[in-house]
C-alpha cells in the first residue's frame, strides 16, 4: 500500500511516519511538507525507506504530482498555533482550507482508497470549568480563534467530498498531543526546555485553563485504528472519531508535574497575562473510536510525561537550535 502524508515532517506527522514504518515496513511512504519553522527533515532521521518532497499542499502542479498512485492519504498538513493565528489569520486561512481543498481535488481525481483528515477539538469551542461535558461527535462546531476556524472549515470541506462526491474519507479530531519532536514553542516542552536551559516557566494567568492530553504515539495508533478499519469496513467511511485520553489536567498542574519530575519547586514559576481567546476548557469523550473500533490509549500521563522529558533532556541537539527562533 502507498501513503502520502501531508506534513510528515512535523511533529505529529513525523511520529506518524515513524510509527507506520515500524508496524507496517512493507508499505510505501510518501511524504510533501513546505518545512515551515514546525517541520523539520531532522524529524525523520533514521527512518528508512520513505520518499520527502519539499513543497505547498497550496500547489496543485505539486500535489497532482506526488499523489499519483497513491492508496491512502493522511493529512497532517495544517499550520497550528494559535498565538500565530492571531496575529496573522491568512495564512493559517490559506494552509489550512485552500490547501485541504487542493487535496481534496487531487484525491478525488486519482481515486484514492482513503482520505484520512486529522483535526483538533479546538473546533468545538471551549467548556466551562465546572461542566461535567466532554466534545464527542455531535458537539456543535463553535470555534473561537482563527487556528480553531479554518480547521472547523477544512472539517466541513472534507466531509462535503464524501456526501457530494463520494469520496472515502474520516475525520479525527483529537485532544493536545505531548511527546518527542514537539516544537519547542508549545506549552510542555517549552516549560521543559526553558527549565533545561536554566530559565523560569511562564505560566498565563493561574494556569487554571484545563486540556485533555494525549501522548502523540497513543495518538498515531488511533490513527492507524481508524485507516484500517475504514479500509476493511465501508460503514466506516464518512464517520468521525474522537481521540482523547480522558487525562484532564490544568496548565497549573502540567507545570507542576514537570518541576516535581525534575526536583524544582514553584519558585520557577512566572506569571504572565493571558493572551487573546484563551478557551478554559477542552475535554474528549472517546467512547465512540473504543467501542466501534476496540482503541484505547497505552501512556498514563504520568508515564508519558516522564518520558517526554527524558526525551527532551537526550537531544538537546534536536531543540536547542528552534528554541533560538521563539
Amino acid at each position: 500500500m502507498k501513503l502520502l502524508v501531508t506534513g510528515g515532517c512535523g511533529f505529529i506527522g513525523s511520529n506518524f511516519v515513524r510509527y507506520w514504518r515500524n508496524h507496517h515496513p512493507h508499505d510505501n511512504i510518501s511524504i510533501i511538507d513546505k518545512l515551515t519553522y514546525a517541520g523539520h527533515k531532522e524529524n525523520l532521521d533514521g527512518v528508512a525507506d520513505i520518499e520527502l518532497h519539499i513543497g505547498d499542499i497550496c500547489d496543485r502542479e505539486f500535489v497532482s504530482k506526488h499523489m499519483h498512485k497513491t492508496d491512502v492519504v493522511v493529512h497532517f498538513a495544517a499550520e497550528s498555533h494559535v498565538d500565530r493565528s492571531i496575529v496573522n489569520p491568512s495564512v493559517f486561512i490559506q494552509t489550512n482550507v485552500l490547501g485541504t481543498h487542493v487535496l481534496l481535488e487531487e484525491a478525488l481525481r486519482e481515486g484514492v482508497k482513503l482520505f484520512h483528515h486529522i483535526s483538533t477539538d479546538e473546533v468545538f469551542g471551549t467548556l466551562t470549568l465546572t461542566s461535567k461535558n466532554k466534545f464527542n461527535e455531535k458537539t456543535p462546531y463553535t470555534p473561537r480563534s482563527p487556528y480553531s476556524a479554518s480547521k472547523a472549515s477544512s472539517d466541513h470541506l472534507v466531509l462535503s467530498y464524501f456526501h457530494t462526491y463520494n469520496l472515502p474519507v474520516t475525520v479525527s479530531n483529537a485532544s493536545n498531543n505531548y511527546g518527542p519532536y514537539q516544537d519547542p514553542e508549545k506549552l510542555i516542552p517549552h516549560f521543559i526546555t526553558n527549565i533545561l536551559k536554566d530559565k523560569k516557566v511562564t505560566l498565563m494567568g493561574k494556569g487554571e485553563n484545563v486540556r485533555d492530553w494525549l501522548h502523540v504515539e497513543d495518538h498515531c495508533h488511533a490513527i492507524e485504528t481508524i485507516i484500517r478499519g475504514a479500509l476493511i469496513n465501508n460503514k466506516i467511511i464518512g464517520q468521525t472519531f474522537c481521540i482523547g485520553a480522558s487525562a484532564e489536567k490544568s496548565n497549573y498542574q502540567i507545570t507542576k508535574n514537570i518541576l516535581e519530575i525534575l526536583g524544582l519547586d514553584e519558585s520557577w514559576i512566572t506569571s504572565i497575562p493571558h493572551r487573546k481567546g484563551h478557551d478554559l476548557r477542552y475535554a474528549i469523550d472517546a467512547t465512540k473510536i473504543r467501542r466501534l473500533l476496540g482503541w484505547k490509549p497505552n501512556y498514563s500521563f504520568d508515564k508519558g510525561l516522564i518520558q517526554t522529558i527524558e526525551w527532551y533532556k537526550n537531544n538537546e541537539i534536536w531543540w536547542k537550535p528552534l528554541k533560538k527562533l521563539i
